[in-house]
């Protein structure tokens, strides 16, 4: 156990590089600035898997030795108990006086029946009581709280099924992140994900079959403009070719089925463009998620792209715009004063030329790349503050039309097959440490001797010699052996009592 002890301490000390440095499985993009920033440490710091920690193979090593430590260690204790479960309480001490608390008295009861009497009240208290005679005594062995190292077991199994339980959960399941526009839908493919982390042991074939449609999202505030709650009605396909269910999931109320879970993260607005290109071509209901950039008034930013024109030319137009659900002009600039879309605006620069997007490099959706509009590829042609419905033109003869928004809804597919395992281990691990801290574990040892003559009074006396231990628990053993010794007829207590402490905790 102690070896146990020191490799949960070292997997305690081996995360803490996970907390300090960005991690490529959760945010890949802070990964990327920091090389920016660090381009000499970064990639020592990345041979030392620093930016990978969970799934590094020094991490791993220490955490399987955890496993083979806490088994190592449970299964000979098991063993043990379950051999001691079985077996009598242990013989009474040679020498009871030795015994932290002990006790004496004489009784004017045949042996027989004192052994009876004790036998009976130690057995109301819940003991497992032995009694054996020799030639001389009568001795009794009495012991309880032995659950006490059941629940301590029970506890640690409970880890252990716990650690396994978190290590198949990251083994074989992945989350998936997307951002879906009211009217749109999404199916269960890491190639639809905007963002996704799957285990080792994932493929797409072992996904879900699940489809989503986002028919409608409401989000509701507070009368000082704080968002009070998010829902969303969605249709739902668990399978190819099944009948649409309609549900409704909220932030702490996902869809679950078959191990899945769809949650809904967050929300933006999707503003709606018509642009009509100078020779009379016209592009409808052009979209793109704004992400926002305050969560106070959700002012959000987005681009929405347009590669090709038809025209021949090879040429895109692209908007960069501000969107502001509660739109105020200060000076020229739109900002936006509330998250509710009271006076939904939208402020847009307009650019034309080559957008990048055939390259083959890796470019946001919600920004342009700015080294071509620095070498002049990408040129600005107009920009205008738009209200619901108004319209602009460009120097190009370009004619943007703003024609209002849609909510998105950010949704979390996350698939995660120990849950249930993490929450019954959980569970159990709980119930077996309350049993380990609060059942006590006591014994209690009897000798009787008798009768015997009484000295001067010529009475038949009958000797009790009683002694007690408490280990690991609260047990008050000295009150025991007090109130077994009080049901005896002519008792007195007894003044003797151990040299130490009264209430030490030891073991036979």
């Amino acid at each position: 156990m102690r070896t146990a002890v020191v490799l949960l301490f070292l997997l305690a000390l081996a995360a803490v590089p996970g907390s300090l440095f960005p991690q490529r499985s959760l945010t890949p993009s802070a990964v990327s600035r920091y090389f920016r920033e660090n381009p000499e440490l970064a990639p020592v710091l990345d041979t030392l898997w620093v930016f990978d920690v969970f799934s590094s193979p020094w991490f791993s090593a220490v955490y399987l030795l955890l496993f083979i430590s806490l088994i190592g260690c449970l299964v000979p204790r098991c063993i043990e108990h379950l051999r001691a479960s079985r077996a009598d309480p242990p013989a009474v001490p040679r020498h009871l006086h030795r015994l932290p608390v002990h006790a004496a008295q004489e009784v004017s009861m045949p042996a027989e029946a004192v052994a009876e009497q004790l036998e009976s009240d130690l057995r109301a208290a819940r003991f497992r009581v032995v009694r054996r005679n020799t030639e001389t005594d009568v001795e009794i062995s009495a012991e309880r709280g032995r659950v006490k190292e059941t629940g301590n077991l029970v506890f640690h199994l409970s880890l252990l099924a716990l650690l396994v339980s978190l290590a198949s959960g990251k083994m074989w399941g992945y989350e998936g992140s997307i951002l879906v526009t009211e009217g749109d839908g999404f199916c269960n493919s890491f190639q639809r994900y905007d963002r996704y982390v799957a285990g080792p042991l994932v493929d797409q074939s072992s996904l879900t079959p699940l489809c989503f449609d986002l028919q409608d999202f409401r989000a509701t505030y507070e009368l000082n403009g704080t968002p009070a709650s998010f829902t969303a009605d969605i249709g739902v396909q668990d399978r190819p070719g099944a009948p649409t269910r309609q549900t409704t999931i909220g932030v702490n109320d996902p869809f679950r089925s078959e191990g899945d879970r769809l949650y809904v993260t967050g929300h933006g607005f999707t503003p709606l463009f018509t642009v009509t290109l100078a020779d009379g071509t016209i592009f409808e209901q052009l979209a793109a998620p704004f992400l926002p950039r305050d969560s106070t008034t959700f002012a959000s930013e987005g681009v929405v792209k347009l590669p090709d024109l038809g025209d021949g030319s090879g040429d895109g137009v692209a908007l960069e715009g501000f969107f502001a659900p509660t739109g105020l002009v200060q000076g020229g600039v739109l900002t936006s004063v509330d998250a509710r879309p009271l006076n939904p605006q939208v402020a847009v620069i307009g650019y034309r030329g080559y957008l990048g997007l055939d390259a083959g490099d890796p470019q946001s959706v919600f920004s342009l790349d700015q080294t071509l509009i620095d070498q002049g590829r990408l040129g600005r042609i107009g920009e205008a503050n738009l209200s619901v419905g108004q319209t602009a033109t460009f120097e190009d003869g370009t004619v943007v039309r703003f024609d209002g928004f849609r909510e998105f809804a950010s949704l979390q597919v996350s698939h995660d097959p120990g849950q249930v395992a993490v929450l019954i281990s959980a569970i159990t691990m709980l119930l077996g440490l309350l049993v380990a801290l609060l059942v006590p574990r006591e014994r209690v040892f009897a000798r009787i001797t008798g009768p015997q003559l009484a000295g001067s009074g010529g009475g038949r006396l009958t000797t009790v010699s009683l002694a007690g231990l408490a280990r690991g628990g609260s047990g008050d053993v000295q009150e025991r052996l007090d109130a077994v010794l009080a049901n005896l007829p002519a008792y007195e207590p007894a003044k003797p009592r151990a040299a130490d402490d009264r209430n030490a905790v030891s073991t036979p």
